[in-house]
This record gives C-alpha cells, structure tokens and sequence, in this order.
C-alpha cells in the first residue's frame, strides 16, 4: 500500500532547547499522524495528515467493548546527525499478537514499521535536541463498529500519533519505592495480560493510586492464581540480582514480553551474565533480601528505560535493596541500552533503525 502524506499548514510552535527540559511525557502532540482505517477484510488508505481529533459514533463498539490495543515506542536524535528508532520491528509484532489475543486484524510487520519510519521522517524536527529526550511513538489500533453485540468488530482504525517527550529522569536517575500488591490482580492464567491493551491498565489504577498516596512510585503484582509469585510493575517487567545472577519472571500469557525486557536480556548474555527466567516468589525473594542476597532490583520498560528499585515493601515486610542506593549492574545495563538507543555506543545486534539523516 502507498502512503499518502498531506502536510499541515498551521504548523504548532515546537518546543525551544530551554523548554524541553519541561515537556513531560505525553502532553504535547506534533503536527501530524498516520492513520488508516479497516473495512471489508482489509486495510485501507493510508495516510499521514494533519493531527486532529476523531469523530466517533456513540455506539462505537471500542466504547462499550474495549477492543482496543497499542504500543509505545521511541525515536532518538544522535549525536552525528541520525534519527534513530530502537526495535520499531518488534513493536510491531507484539503488537500483532495483541490483537490475535483481542481478535482484531494484524497488520504487516515491514508495513508497519515504515508508517512508523515514514511518520518521524516527516516530523524530524519535532525530536528533541537535550540529553534524554525523546520523540515518543504511540501505535493504537479500536474497533469502530457503529451497533452493539459482543462480537468482534469488523471495522478498525489504526493511527499512530508522536509526542516529544522530556527526560524521565529530570534530576538523575534516583532508585523508586514499590509495593508489592497482595489484594487486586492485574492478570490470570487463560486471560490478556500479554497484550497491550488498555483494559490492563485500566485494572491496575486503583491499586496504583492507594500505592502513590501512601509514597510508593508503582505497585509490583503477584499471579492472580496464587498471589504468591511475582509478575511485573504496573508499567515495566521486573529483575532482580541475586547471588550474581540476573533473575527474572518467565513469560507467561499474564506478563508483557516486554521489548526493553528483551534487550536487557540480550546485553546480559554480551556480559556473561546468568540469566534465569522462572517462577519467583515473595516469600522467597523477601528471604533473599533479608540475607543480603538480593543485590539489586529493577524495572524495565519503554518510558524509563531502566528504573532502579531501592525498596520493596510487601505486608510488613520493608526490604531496602543494595543499601537505596543504584547498583553497578542497574546503572551499566542503563548506560548501555541509552548508548546504543541515542546512537552513542555501536549497535552490535541491529536495534536501531536509521530515519533520516539532518
């Protein structure tokens, strides 16, 4: 398919270098989108034209019946002149399998990844200059029947917007408090919880909100089965150090085969590190921690790209790891994926994907 570009003729004002340091995440919009829409089996006119709102009808099947997924994604500007987009391929096949699991139609991997591509390239100069920032991508695909009845739609529309984003860690990268939640469930066994669709989030709010009001930054979920083994964080998949060895929750249909998960995973091999993808428990990761076995802890994920956990509070139990303080492992696998995400450090495995050069 060709896709079509209309540019805009009221162009918005772009942040200046002395306002990106303020940008957010997710407030500001730039001047275009990609969007295209699926009707009679098939996808149809795509195209990149001015950002505007949607016009829905009220009995929108998306409104009453959540068929809805997405993905989230970055675009870096290099130092040498390059945009740079890390594993837009990969962002485009989970988000395949999101909507296998939603029962929505897929879209073509290499099509995909060159709307993305064709997209930044138009909005170039909307990525941000300042030390970690960023051009945040945001795919979303949603059923658009205009009739009610719980079935799978048979219209869809996919757009992709962008958002120039401020660096996530605006004084420094400082290790969170998390809570360990042993009351709500964020996914079970059979059900969505490796899609990224927006009922997951929507489940995980509550837990998220009484977390913040009593200062912890994000919530660490337990399996909905048992409530004994742990999962991931609201926003990012977990790791842990413990004895040397990088330890992890296996993926499961109630995890989020994360792509920053993936790459972490991948350096630690390059580092020959230990890696071990299994079931871990509370309770025996709390013996760990009061041993001083468990070393460091972090999340990881798109937005942060690597999050240190200083501590974890589970019931009674509050466990400071490595002392607060950021672990060397943590702040290497961070300084590493930045690297090669910026375009700083070579990029051995084929990550990032060149948009344009400027």
């Amino acid at each position: 398919m060709e896709i079509s570009v209309t540019l805009s003729n009221e162009l918005k004002k772009r942040p200046t270098l002395a306002e990106e340091a303020a940008l957010g995440f997710g407030k500001h919009f730039t001047d275009h989108m990609f969007i295209m829409e699926y009707t009679d089996g098939e996808w149809r006119n795509p195209r990149i034209e001015p950002y505007h709102r949607l016009s829905l009808d009220p009995s929108s099947s998306v409104l009453h019946y959540a068929q809805e997924i997405f993905e989230g994604l970055k675009a870096y500007r290099s130092p040498d002149g390059r945009i740079l987009m890390f594993r837009p391929d990969a962002n485009a096949e989970r988000l395949n399998n999101s909507a296998r699991r939603m029962c929505m139609p897929t879209i073509n991997v290499d099509f995909n990844v060159e709307a993305m591509r064709r997209l930044v390239e138009v909005e170039k100069e909307w990525v941000p200059y300042s030390e970690g920032t960023s051009l945040y991508l945001r795919p979303t695909m949603f059923a658009n029947d205009e009739a009610l009845g719980v079935h799978a739609a048979h219209n869809y529309v996919y757009f992709i917007i962008c958002s120039p984003s401020g660096a996530y860690y605006k004084d420094g990268l400082k290790p969170i408090r998390i809570r360990v939640e042993d009351r709500y469930v964020r996914a079970v066994r059979g059900g969505t919880g490796f899609a990224k669709t927006g009922g997951n989030y929507a489940c995980s709010i509550l837990a998220g909100d009484e977390a913040e009001r009593d200062g912890y930054s994000q919530v660490l979920w337990l399996d909905g089965e048992h409530m004994k083994y742990v999962q991931e964080v609201g926003a990012m998949n977990m790791m842990f150090v413990i004895n040397g060895k990088l330890v992890t929750a296996d993926l499961e249909d109630t995890i989020l085969p994360g792509v920053t998960r993936r790459s972490i995973l991948t350096l630690a091999r390059d580092m020959g590190m230990e890696i071990e993808e299994r079931h871990i428990a509370i309770d025996e990761l709390v013996a760990y921690a009061e041993s001083g076995e468990l070393q460091e802890a972090f999340g990881t994920g798109t937005a942060a790209v690597v999050s240190p956990v200083g501590e974890l509070a589970y019931r009674d139990k509050h466990m400071v790891i490595g002392g607060g303080k950021i672990g060397d492992i943590t702040m290497r696998f961070y300084n590493t994926l930045t690297g090669i995400q910026w375009g700083r450090l070579p990029d051995a495995h084929g990550w990032t994907k060149e948009v344009c050069r400027i």
